[in-house]
């Protein structure tokens, strides 16, 4: 058998064959990358588990659909409000309010109101103009002086980028840019100037994620660092971690959470470096019927929140 093969022929093992052919599948096309995520997404994944919608008192919730576009919205809110203070203790009243919604719901175009009993009226509008083009407002008008605001968001969605610009009341100007450098990584940047204080700053963003894991970091010239980390254990949990600091006053906060979903609840909770605990359940009893736990103690400032609530529709 050894005549058969030709003198200085070498064979290749089917394994390094193998994988070198896997390899070159591997290579990467930069003609062909992904589009990102917008820059105010940069931190979802985290922020879904360490930003619960913690509340304190009672709520209810009910959405009725009149068609398949067309909804109208009722809530209840009993519990105290907290007033703002110059002292460590947190000053609380109670408070009571109504809020009637209609939401009108297209794929090309969205429109969401609220009217509240305290006066203030909420407005949100998405508005697809072309496959790439959008166009987002959104406004709170209140009897408060000086407290109404509104922005109109411009937003372009390219191949493997996005832009956005921002024009609010106050003056206040903003845009972004966002652009896929590996199928993998992401890089961004963003300038804003505001009219109303004479401020302007500029910030870098960087995200790297895969199936398992997403990273993403962001500086700005006004002293912010947000650094954040999601470690997906499995398809039901995931693990996060944020790191913020303000070297412009030397704030720093810590805080690492979980978001846990089971077959009939969600599970999510955080701690952070200020000993500042939350946790937020969300049970489905049955279908369109949710029902709401919601903590959060702050020993520090001796704060305790406990809240419960019912969704509807």
């Amino acid at each position: 058998m050894a005549g058969l093969v030709p003198p200085g022929t070498t064979t290749i093992p089917a394994d390094a064959s193998k994988a070198a052919h896997t390899k070159a599948e591997e290579k990467t096309d930069y003609m062909n990358l992904p589009c990102p995520i917008p820059f105010e997404e940069l931190h979802r994944e985290a922020l879904m588990s360490l930003k619960p919608e913690t509340f304190e008192g009672l709520r209810f919730d009910f959405t009725k659909g009149l068609n398949q576009k067309f909804s109208l919205s009722h809530s209840v809110f009993m519990g105290p409000t907290e007033l703002p203070s110059q002292s460590a203790e947190t000053i609380k009243i109670p408070t009571a309010h109504y809020e009637f919604g209609a939401n009108f719901i297209d794929p090309n175009l969205m429109l969401i109101g609220r009217m509240l009993t305290d006066g203030r009226l909420n407005a949100r509008v998405k508005w697809d103009l072309t496959d790439n083009l959008s166009v987002k407002a959104n406004a709170q008008l209140t009897n408060e002086p000086h407290m109404s605001h509104g922005m109109v968001n411009f937003d372009y969605k390219g191949k493997d980028y996005r832009s956005q610009l921002q024009i609010g009341n106050g003056s206040l100007f903003g845009a972004s840019y966002i652009q896929s450098v590996t199928p993998h990584l992401s890089l961004a940047g963003e300038i804003f100037w505001t009219g109303q204080h004479l401020k302007s700053g500029i910030g870098y963003a960087a995200r790297y994620e895969t199936d398992k894991m997403v990273a993403a970091g962001q500086v700005a010239s006004t002293g912010m660092v947000a650094l954040s980390y999601v470690q997906k254990v499995s398809e039901k949990v995931s693990l996060a971690s944020d790191f913020m600091y303000n070297y412009m006053i030397g704030d720093v906060t810590a805080s690492v959470g979980y978001d846990y979903i089971l077959r009939q609840c969600r599970l999510r909770g955080k701690i952070d470096s200020n000993g500042c605990t939350a946790a937020y359940l969300e049970e489905r009893l049955n279908m369109g019927l949710n029902f709401i736990l919601s903590a959060e103690i702050d020993h520090k400032k001796k704060d305790y929140k406990f809240g419960f609530g019912l969704t509807v529709g």
